[in-house]
């Protein structure tokens, strides 16, 4: 019953992708040409053209509306956190990327050291929480380098909610029954 409820999910997420990607690199075009980020802003590096973003985002967009219907099969009470996360994470992203934008760099850095503390409590590591992060930072950075930036805190969340404090809940359990 679930997945015919959800068989929306997996196509709306694609198309937004699609519109955000379309949208800014149609007003890139008409500003002065589709931009090229350098990796590290270090000019020496290789250069990610914001084109990519036409296979980044869908593809992100896709795969978060096939595991959040996945997770919503295997708990039906699974949709409202997924949104939530991905929308905090949306916010996350514009935050971090109006900081940026404004010379910030003292807000953007604690908009970062935000988002990696959260990611010890918080599972960031779900693609729902990537996409929403890519989406919000897509229109001044486009979706390559915040996909690539975001693998850090998603590091940190896997390590610390999947390792850490089910070890740590592991030990608690193992002693407070003795």
């Amino acid at each position: 019953m679930a997945t015919k409820k959800l068989t929306w999910l997996l196509p709306c997420a694609v198309v937004l992708a699609m519109l955000a990607v379309l949208a800014q690199l149609g007003w890139a075009h008409t500003h002065g040409g589709i931009q090229r980020h350098h990796l590290l802003n270090d000019a020496t590096l290789p250069a990610i053209s914001n084109a990519w973003g036409l296979v980044v985002l869908p593809l992100l967009g896709a795969l978060a509306g096939w595991v959040v219907t996945r997770r919503v099969q295997a708990r039906p009470g699974a949709l409202p956190p997924a949104v939530a996360g991905g929308l905090g994470a949306l916010l996350a992203g514009a935050a971090l990327s109006m900081a940026f934008v404004t010379g910030g760099e003292t807000a953007a850095t604690n908009v970062m050291l935000g988002i990696l503390a959260a990611s010890v409590v918080v599972p960031v590591y779900r693609v729902e929480y990537l996409f929403g992060f890519v989406l919000g930072m897509t229109f001044v950075f486009g979706p390559v380098l915040p996909a690539i930036v975001a693998c850090v805190p998603m590091l940190i969340s896997a390590v610390s909610r999947l390792v850490v404090w089910r070890g740590a809940a592991w030990v608690v359990g193992r002693f407070a029954t003795r």
